[in-house]
């Protein structure tokens, strides 16, 4: 682990242009569960897999259990940035890290202090009325639950609120896919992190890749192991806490 480490330090402290492409094992180490992972609960709780719950057709057709899902699962209270998210920040106020491409909607980057983050499938941080497009926080979804029919109507014309997060069978944001690949196009380095690259097309965006150095950091295998210049398969905060900015 310690001559990993020291790789992974060799590699950041040569290179000027680094990106990182990451996904839910960033945030899990913050108390974020990856809703793919294996743990039971929904085949007691959920009566449709969190796939389908979702999506753009469930969005629809079944409002109400989709937010008493999503509320439960991806609106957890009292989340805070972990030492990887704040290591990134770290990295990219010093000039080393020039962007950050994710595949999380929870907003924990920029809370950390990252500036140049290019959300994929959006945020639940923020939100917007289908009919006005009025602007609401996350906490106006939260406070929904209380209301009679447990959904976020806007305020200003009675519409339904809904998430900016790219459900399934949604197309990804135009304008920040162009920025993400513009970014892994420009970059030296690439670092991939908590993320087992199995989510489409995000996942394709690293043959955009032309750089020097590729990392892998994350707690599994993946199929890119192999095209990578070091691998660390160990929890990713507990990786680049050990790194210095320098």
């Amino acid at each position: 682990m310690d001559k990993m480490i020291e790789a992974l330090q060799k590699i950041i402290d040569d290179s000027n242009n680094i990106v990182f492409f990451g996904g839910a094992g960033v945030s899990t180490e913050s108390g974020i569960p990856d809703f793919r992972s294996t743990d039971g609960l929904y085949n007691k709780e959920w009566d449709y897999p969190p796939e389908e719950i979702l999506s753009r057709d469930f969005f629809f057709r079944d409002t109400p259990e989709f937010f008493r899902f999503y509320r439960a699962k991806l609106l957890p209270v009292g989340i805070k940035p972990n030492k990887a998210h704040l290591k990134l920040a770290e990295l990219e106020a010093a000039g080393k890290l020039k962007a950050i491409v994710t595949q999380n909607i929870d907003g924990l980057h920029q809370l950390a202090g990252s500036k140049v983050v290019y959300e994929l499938h959006g945020s639940t941080l923020r939100n917007y009325c289908l009919k006005c497009h009025a602007f609401y926080d996350e906490n106006f979804i939260k406070e929904s639950e209380n209301s009679e029919n447990k959904l976020p109507i806007c305020t200003k014309c009675g519409g339904l609120v809904k998430p900016d997060v790219v459900l399934y069978q949604e197309g990804l944001d135009d304008d920040t896919v162009e920025g993400a690949i513009t970014a892994i196009s420009n970059a030296d380095t690439l670092i991939i992190g908590g993320t087992s690259l199995n989510v489409y097309p995000a996942a394709g965006f690293i043959r955009y890749f032309k750089g020097k150095h590729l990392v892998m950091l994350n707690k599994s295998s993946t199929a890119q192991d192999m095209y990578c210049e070091l691998v660390i398969h160990e929890p990713i905060g507990k990786v680049l806490d050990q790194i210095k900015v320098r």
